[in-house]
């Protein structure tokens, strides 16, 4: 369990150092008419727009996925080979504040001096950011790799060598479109580290990060983290409201070839198409996997020293089985490590959701909480047998990413498979915003008892909302709570109308049986009709 935790707090550690790397995207935003402008004495000192080689490395020919994972299947008949070559040893030595010093020079954006709805920018390497990132553009001339050069970069107070080596390389980009102003670029997703990437829509700021593929995650063994070695973006054309990337990933086990088509928006949808091939035996695969951070909220039943009511990028995991069935789980910020596993067959979708969008929840005027994005993954075709897990990690500080969600299918992959599979990423402030049903909109936790408390026993208050508990009459008889425990007793179920929310609140006791976690289940129904979603949780001792 020790080598399990160091492990877990290994990936909070190195998410934190990820997607903190760069500011929010409202920091980010800049006038396009800067970036058109261009910057004088960047012009003086050459092309002012990041360059490719000097000739296309293929003939103009249909270039997309299939040569991708032609690619990785060449990896996968060899050793794993880590691509890092060496590094000055500025950028070797740099720490967190240092690399944040390092900005992509606007006046270089690549298509700068084009009409095109989308600009892309890039990242240097340096501090945990290792690994070279072959980035190639795919264009009316085919098929290029673009150049790396210290021009392109303003390296702010880092002391960096006026000649950089030219294979030095980059590690990763973002991209940019008008998505909330037509005459001003926003940052709208980002690819940088392992093969972590995430996006945002309208008036959104970043929170989950979702990335390619889970190795071992929440083993005793240690976790792989799998890389985008390469990318390809497709050019984009005038008219266009999408984007293309292609990504061959590797690790020491797994290769694969991934697609993009990123579509900026209200709900920024990202649809992912995959083909991984095993080169070794992988014990857990984790499909579609989301990270997220959840210090405390109203489900915290310990106290936190902090003058916020709630810090969280996320508060709970949806999921929607083969069958229809809605559960949600609060997320929490354990006292231990948890994995919770849930088996479903052929799920329609899961996520890590950010249902609270109350500002007074929060109180956080510079981190916003209440914009973060929920973000569902959306299964394409049939997934089969397997299980969504979440992984909560305990964390004192919300600089930690310590939640993880993914799908991993039942059966492990023999080497020399491959796996196909698709879906689709809605990056939203509201992704169940046509839902009827009613949903959990809070859950708290508390001593039970009534006129003294008893702290042997556990209160639980879930409040649930939505348009069919609406048209409920307050007075509306034969609502109610379902409820039951796999360990100790649940006592006093009560279902009642909220009149403070227009909705309906479940409360119950538990009764714990001394020293066991108790797997807890409630819903509301009528008669045959089932009203809400079903909630879920795991309860455990202090």
């Amino acid at each position: 369990m020790t080598r399990l935790l160091t492990n877990v707090k290994r990936l909070a550690v190195v998410l934190v150092a990820m997607f903190a790397a760069h500011p929010a995207p409202g920091l980010q935003a800049v006038d396009r008419a800067t970036f058109q402008a261009g910057d004088q004495a960047g012009d003086q000192a050459g092309d002012p727009a990041v360059k490719t080689t000097e000739a296309p490395t293929s003939d103009v020919q249909p270039f997309g996925f299939d040569d991708i994972y032609r690619r990785a299947e060449e990896l996968a008949a060899k050793p794993y080979q880590p691509d890092r070559p060496e590094m000055p040893a500025v950028f070797r030595e740099m720490q967190y504040d240092q690399y944040r010093d390092i900005r992509f020079r606007p006046e270089r954006n690549l298509w700068r001096d084009e009409t095109l709805p989308f600009q892309l920018q890039f990242f240097s390497r340096g501090f945990l950011y290792t690994d070279r990132v072959t980035i190639n553009i795919i264009d009316e001339h085919g098929v290029r790799p673009l150049a790396f050069s210290h021009d392109l970069f303003d390296f702010g107070k880092n002391q960096v060598p006026a000649q950089l080596p030219l294979d030095m390389g980059f590690a990763g980009f973002r991209i940019l479109n008008p998505m909330n102003r037509e005459d001003r670029l926003d940052e709208v997703a980002v690819f940088l580290g392992a093969s972590y990437f995430r996006a945002i829509g309208q008036n959104q700021h970043y929170g989950v990060s979702a990335r390619g593929l889970a190795i071992d995650t929440g083993l005793e063994s240690p976790e792989e983290f799998p890389v985008f070695r390469e990318f390809w973006i497709r050019k984009p054309g005038p008219d266009d409201t999408q984007i293309t990337v292609f990504a061959l990933l590797d690790s020491q086990r797994v290769t694969g070839a991934y697609r993009f088509l990123i579509q900026p928006g209200l709900q920024s949808v990202v649809d992912v198409k995959a083909r991984i091939r095993m080169r070794e035996r992988v014990e857990k695969l984790g499909l579609a996997p989301l990270t997220s951070m959840f210090y405390h909220g109203e489900i915290t039943d310990r106290f936190m020293d902090d003058f916020r009511p709630e810090v969280h990028d996320s508060d709970g995991l949806l999921i929607e089985t083969g069958r229809g069935e809605r559960i949600w789980r609060p997320a929490v910020n354990p006292i231990g490590l948890q994995i919770t596993p849930f088996e479903v067959t052929n799920p329609r979708g899961f996520g890590l959701m950010q249902r609270d969008r109350d500002f007074g929840h929060y109180q956080d005027t510079e981190a916003i909480y209440h914009t973060r994005p929920s973000v569902w993954v959306e299964t394409v075709g049939m997934w089969g047998q397997g299980r969504i897990e979440l992984v909560e990690i305990p964390s004192p500080s919300e600089r930690n990413d310590n939640l993880v969600a993914y799908w991993t299918p039942a059966q492990p992959l023999d080497p020399g498979k491959a796996l196909d599979f698709e879906y689709r990423l809605h990056f939203s402030l509201n992704p169940e915003a046509r839902l009827k049903g009613g949903r959990t909109v809070s859950t708290r936790i508390g001593a039970g008892g009534t006129d003294v408390p008893d702290h042997s026993r556990r209160k639980f208050v879930i409040d649930f909302s939505g348009a069919s508990l609406e048209r409920l009459r307050p007075e509306a008889t034969g609502v109610e709570p379902v409820c039951n425990t796999s360990s100790g007793q649940i006592a006093h179920p009560v279902a009642h109308h909220n009149q403070f929310t227009d909705g309906w609140r479940l409360f119950f006791e538990l009764i714990p049986e001394e020293g066991l976690p108790a797997d807890l289940r409630c819903f509301l129904r009528r008669g045959d009709d089932v009203l809400t979603e079903t909630w879920v949780f795991k309860w455990v001792p202090n």
